[in-house]
């Protein structure tokens, strides 16, 4: 799911940190819908999103029982079990056999935005396996519930009068329907996220990013593209490392304040040449004056990597070291 950072809402109304149970749902849901209709939501669509809404407590339960950063410092689940379950032959077949069904729209697409499709593919195999399975939630009630509960409330809140601005642009209450958290259509998006980034691929005028490829394939590009994807350059290169090949003392001393637990893991940043003059070699082409990143997750004697800026543009989709780097070699497979 998309987790780039969201729009603060304005109303102070909307910020109070009241606990669900000293307010009751209906009120909140009035509230939510005057914000609504403040920002220009039509009577009509609060209306159909809004009649005969209630709670949802498995949603409730979902969010409470989300991990945190977990684990005793300096400790990390193992990559290659990750890899083995998620860039599996499935997902690969079904990348290259959608590459192939949408030959034209992506070529055209990745001229347009610079991302290379096997990307925009391998985001899309990962998020809903090509569409199959994109969630069954009503999007509505989920929202609505996780800005009542309160722990988020900001979060959600802005996310709900977002989805009402969605179905506004002619979107059925029952065709808004994801994950219970609230992202949705092939790519995942969250409201905001749709509204700002949701691009027409096809021509048609409008952004279907539920049933319809280009857009599909056009929205994930634009997202990258305002992400900071650098055309032109790898996400990352698998490396071999000679024997004592890189000295110590080339950790990554900054404290990244999102997802400090991701970057931790990432060396200092170097030039590809400066690499190699430590004995780190690519096994693919790439640019001596590249800026990269030494990874080697799994600990001395395993697979190692140089990651690019590119590697941080696919963690802004979400920031886990365990998708950005399924999602890269799934793209490299898809492309093979």
């Amino acid at each position: 799911m998309v987790v780039r950072a969201l729009v603060t809402f304005a109303s102070a109304s909307f910020l109070a940190a009241t606990p669900a149970t000293a307010q009751d749902f209906q009120s909140y849901l009035r509230s939510l819908a005057e914000q609504a209709r403040a920002e220009g939501v039509s009577d009509a669509t609060i209306r159909r999103m809004t009649t005969g809404l209630t709670p949802n407590q498995r949603v409730i339960e979902l969010d409470q029982t989300q991990p945190g950063s977990g684990g005793a410092p300096g400790t990390f689940p193992r990559l290659a079990p990750y890899l083995a379950t998620h860039v599996d032959a499935a997902r690969i077949a079904g990348g290259k056999r959608m590459m192939s069904s949408l030959a034209g729209a992506a070529a055209q697409i990745e001229r347009q935005y610079g991302v290379p499709r096997q990307i925009l593919f391998a985001i899309w195999g990962h998020e809903t396996n090509y569409g199959a399975y994109r969630g069954n939630f009503d999007l509505a009630r989920s929202l609505a519930t996780l800005a009542w509960e309160g722990r988020r409330r900001e979060l959600f809140a802005r996310e709900f009068v977002d989805l009402l601005k969605v179905a506004d642009r002619g979107y059925a209450r029952e065709q808004l329907v994801g994950s219970w958290a609230g992202a949705f259509g092939n790519p995942q998006f969250l409201p905001s996220v749709y509204l700002r980034l949701a691009t027409d691929g096809d021509g048609d005028g409008r952004a279907n990013i539920f049933t319809n490829g280009p857009d599909t394939l056009a929205s994930i590009a634009n997202y990258f593209r305002d992400a900071g994807w650098r055309a032109g350059q790898p996400w990352g290169v698998r490396v071999s490392l000679s024997a004592g090949a890189v000295p110590p003392g080339l950790s990554h001393r900054m404290i990244s304040p999102a997802c400090p637990r991701v970057h931790v893991r990432h060396s200092q940043w170097r030039t590809v040449r400066e690499w190699r003059d430590l004995g780190v070699q690519p096994q693919r082409s790439i640019g001596d004056d590249v800026m990269a990143s030494l990874f080697q997750p799994d600990g001395p004697g395993t697979p190692a990597w140089l990651l690019t800026a590119n590697y941080r543009a696919i963690l802004e989709y979400n920031c886990s070291n365990y998708y950005a780097m399924s999602v890269g070699l799934l793209a490299d497979e898809i492309a093979g």
